[in-house]
C-alpha cells in the first residue's frame, strides 16, 4: 500500500515499541558501535547528492541492450543469439573511450545520445557474487561458495537489493547506507529513501525505512481508523488473559506508538506535498509513461530538496514484466523505448536545475538471460549489463569486463569458460564493487564498505587508494 505508513509496518513498530527484542537491539548497538568507529563523510556546505535505482524486474535481456561491434565479437554474438540477434541496422553504435565500438538497442537513442556525450556508461557482465568464479567447472563442481537460488527471481532481486548472496535478508545494501548516512540530512521528517513503487528490500535499513509516495506525490494518511479498532480488539482480548493492569500498560504504549506514528506520517505528508508542489523548469517534459511519470515526481522531489531539508537521497523505481521467456524482441521494442525516453527526459531536467553532476541513476535486474534462444525468447542467466547516467560519472564507458560470447557446446571442450551452459555468463564484476562505487560517491567512507556491503573485502582492499571501479568522480 502506498502510503507514507501502511498499516503492517505500524504493526511491526508498534509492537517493537511495546516488547523488547534482544535480536534488534543488538543490530542497533553493533551499527551504533561502528558509527562510533567510522563516521559518514561530512558534507560540504550546500552540496547534494542522490542516487536513483530503476529496477527491471523479470531479468532483463541486457545483451540485446549493449552489443559488440567489433567484428569477431558481433560473429559470436550472431552465432549465439540466433534468432534473438540484432541486426546493425537494428542498433545505434557508440564509441566507447578506450575501447572497441559496441552498439546499443535501437529503441534507445536517449541513452545512446548520452553516452555519446560523456553522460552515461555501462558496467558489463555485472552480478551476485559470494567470492570471485572463474570458470564452470568451479560451479559445477561447487569449487565456489554459489549465490543461493542462483536464477530465482526472488532471490535474485532480494540479492541485488541486500548484495548479501549468501543468506536470505529483509535489510537492503540502501537501507545500511541511509541508517549510515540519514543524519547528514537537516531534516528527519521526510526519510533520506523515497519509492515510488512501495515497499522495497533496497530501501530498508535497520533503523529506516522508505517513504513511499506515488506519480501524484505523496499519499494522505488512510486505514488508521481500521488500525486503530484493530488494536482496540487486541487490547480486549489480552484483557481477558492477562492482569488488567499489564493490559492497561500495555494499551497505553499501543496508544502513545499509534499517535507518534500518525503525527509523524501527517508531518510528513505535509512537508513532502509542500516542497514538491512548484512545478518543473519550463521545457521539461515526462513522456506520460510508468517510468516517466515515477522519474517526473522523482525529480520534483529533488528540486524541493531545501524544503525537506535533504542533503543525501535515493529513489526507488520498479518496472516490471522483463521475464521475457517468448517474444523478447517484441516486448524489447516496446519496453527498451520507454526506459530510454525516460531517462533522456530525466537527465535534461537535473540539466536543467543545474544538479545533472549530483545525481546518478544506475539501472538493476534480477539477472542477464540466456544468450541462446529457447526457440520463443531467452531464459534465466546471471551475469547482465547495466546503464548508469549522470554528469558526475566517468562516461562513454564500458566498465568491467565485458565477456566473450562465445557459447561451449553440451559436451566437449570448454570454448569460453565464463559460459555455464546456454550463454550463462558468469559475472566479471560483482554487484558489491558496483554498489561500492555508489556508495563511496554517496559519501559513505570505505572504512565502513563492510557494513553495507558484507562481501566488499573478497573483490576489493578497502585500504586500496583506487576507487573499486572508477566509474563515479
Amino acid at each position: 500500500m502506498n502510503t507514507p505508513i501502511s498499516r503492517r509496518r505500524f504493526l511491526g513498530q508498534a509492537s517493537c515499541a511495546a516488547v523488547s527484542s534482544v535480536s534488534i537491539l543488538n543490530t542497533l548497538l553493533n551499527l551504533k558501535l561502528a558509527q562510533g568507529i567510522a563516521s559518514a563523510s561530512v558534507p560540504a556546505p550546500g552540496e547534494y547528492r542522490a542516487v536513483v535505482c530503476i529496477f527491471l524486474a523479470g531479468g532483463n535481456d541486457s545483451f540485446n541492450m549493449l552489443v559488440p561491434r567489433e567484428a569477431t565479437a558481433y560473429g559470436q554474438y550472431t552465432a549465439a543469439r540466433a534468432d534473438l540477434a540484432l541486426t546493425p541496422a537494428e542498433l545505434i553504435p557508440i564509441n566507447p573511450i578506450g575501447q572497441p565500438g559496441y552498439y546499443v538497442h535501437g529503441g534507445m537513442p536517449e541513452v545512446a545520445s548520452l553516452f555519446e556525450n560523456g553522460n552515461a556508461s555501462f558496467v558489463a557482465n555485472v552480478g551476485t557474487l559470494i567470492e570471485p568464479v572463474q570458470n564452470r567447472t568451479q560451479v559445477a563442481q561447487t569449487l565456489k561458495q554459489l549465490p543461493l537460488g542462483l536464477y530465482s527471481h526472488s532471490d535474485q532481486i532480494e540479492q541485488w537489493q541486500t548484495s548479501i548472496p549468501h543468506s536470505r535478508s529483509g535489510i537492503g545494501w540502501g537501507g545500511r547506507m541511509a541508517d549510515i548516512l540519514k543524519d547528514t540530512n537537516t531534516n528527519q521528517v521526510v526519510p533520506m529513501q523515497v519509492s515510488l513503487d512501495g515497499s522495497n528490500v533496497w530501501q530498508t535499513g535497520n533503523t529506516v525505512a522508505e517513504y513511499s509516495i506515488t506519480p501524484t506525490g505523496a499519499v494522505p494518511l488512510s486505514g488508521f481508523n481500521t488500525a486503530w479498532q484493530q488494536y482496540q480488539d487486541l487490547q480486549n482480548s489480552m484483557s481477558s488473559a492477562v492482569d488488567s493492569q499489564l493490559a492497561e500498560q500495555y494499551s497505553n504504549v499501543l496508544a502513545q506508538t499509534f499517535n507518534q506514528r500518525k503525527k509523524q506520517a501527517l508531518d510528513a505528508y505535509q512537508t513532502f506535498a509542500t516542497a514538491t508542489a512548484p512545478a518543473l523548469p519550463s521545457g521539461v517534459t515526462f513522456p506520460n509513461t510508468y517510468i516517466g511519470s515515477r522519474l517526473a515526481m522523482i525529480a520534483k522531489a529533488i528540486q524541493g530538496r531545501v524544503g525537506l531539508g535533504a542533503v543525501r537521497q535515493t529513489f526507488f523505481v520498479q518496472r516490471g514484466g522483463w521475464d521475457h521467456h517468448d517474444e523478447v524482441l517484441g516486448n524489447q521494442g516496446v519496453m527498451l523505448p520507454e526506459v530510454s525516453a525516460a531517462i533522456g527526459a530525466f537527465h535534461a531536467a537535473m540539466v536543467a536545475m543545474g544538479l545533472q553532476n549530483q545525481v546518478v541513476l544506475y539501472t538493476a535486474s534480477d539477472f542477464g538471460r540466456t544468450l541462446t534462444s529457447n526457440g520463443r525468447g531467452s531464459d534465466h542467466a546471471w551475469g547482465g549489463n547495466q546503464l548508469v547516467v549522470g554528469g558526475g560519472i566517468q562516461g562513454r564507458r564500458i566498465f568491467g569486463q565485458f565477456p566473450s560470447l562465445a557459447t561451449n557446446p553440451d559436451s566437449g571442450p570448454e570454448l569460453n569458460p565464463l559460459d555455464t551452459g546456454r550463454g550463462r555468463f558468469i559475472p566479471t564484476t560483482s554487484c558489491d564493487v558496483f554498489f561500492a562505487e555508489l556508495a563511496l560517491w554517496l559519501g559513505v567512507s570505505k572504512s565502513q564498505l563492510p557494513l553495507i556491503l558484507p562481501n566488499i573485502g573478497n573483490f576489493y582492499s578497502t585500504s586500496s587508494s583506487a576507487p573499486p571501479l572508477g566509474m563515479v568522480v
